[in-house]
């Protein structure tokens, strides 16, 4: 079978998620509807440009659901602004550098494994997302301080009423994320490939 191009499986995308069936979460084995769409990190703007293409159609038209994006690098600045954090971690990283800042930016939002007051997915579950499928981008704009797999093990935990798609700059091979293709591979076995 011929591997698809880019736009073949962009094109797909409105096509599965306007299924009833798919935003009902029917036909996965009682699995929480969970998808990966990954793709060359190269073809990001790409990506980014056909994602506002979607949620304009889609938003606008005569559909029966609504998309809901979180773009998760977006996120993390609206909450260190809205707590007042923004310039202390500006200083912070000048001070000590980006490592440092980072680790102390992964313990403000809650991001280590072992919180459970994680900010970021506390945000997204204060939207409402009746009638709608989640879209979760910005993955490769807040690496390494925002793990995909983190937030997608955390939100699946707290979130099963909608189907949820993060937009992967890397490879999914259906049992490992490797962004950017170059990086460790982190295993997230409860996600399905989109396209």
């Amino acid at each position: 079978m011929a591997k698809l191009s880019l736009d073949d499986r962009l094109n797909q995308i409105e096509d599965i998620i306007s299924e009833k069936s798919f935003r009902e979460n029917k036909g996965l084995g009682n699995e929480v509807g969970y998808y990966i769409f990954d793709y060359d990190p190269r073809e990001e703007l790409y990506v980014r440009n056909h994602i506002a293409y979607l949620k304009d159609r889609i938003n606008n038209g005569n559909k029966d659901f609504r998309i809901v994006e979180f773009d998760l690098f977006h996120l993390m600045i609206e909450i260190l602004q809205e707590e007042g954090y923004l310039d202390a971690f500006f200083d912070l990283e000048k001070e000590n550098g980006f490592f440092e800042m980072a680790d102390s930016l992964v313990e403000t939002l809650g991001l280590d494994e072992t919180n459970e007051l994680n900010l970021i997915i506390s945000r997204i579950l204060q939207e409402d997302l009746t009638d709608s499928v989640v879209f979760l981008t910005g993955v490769g704009k807040c690496h390494p301080i925002i793990a995909s797999h983190n937030i997608l093990n955390n939100l699946h935990q707290v979130l099963d009423t909608v189907p949820v798609v993060l937009f992967y700059p890397g490879e999914y091979s259906g049992q490992d994320l490797k962004l950017f293709g170059t990086m460790d591979s982190r295993n997230y076995y409860r996600a399905f490939r989109l396209v």
